[in-house]
């Protein structure tokens, strides 16, 4: 699986709150980026709760 934040990011943190080891904020463009190419399977559930509690619908996710 993998994990994408498009541009409609709105920069509130909550998926590098719900899993930090996939998502970190970027102070320079003030929004989430992912760190991961591929999400490891054990973190695979979170990243989908991150991209369902996503306001902005900016985290895309590839099976």
């Amino acid at each position: 699986m993998k994990a994408t934040i498009s541009k409609q990011c709105m920069g509130d943190r909550n998926c590098n709150t719900l899993c930090p080891d996939v998502f970190e904020y970027d102070e320079d463009q003030l929004l989430s980026v992912v760190k991961a190419g591929v999400i490891p399977t054990h973190l695979e559930a979170v990243v989908k709760q991150a991209a369902n509690e996503c306001g902005a619908n900016a985290i895309n996710i590839e099976e």
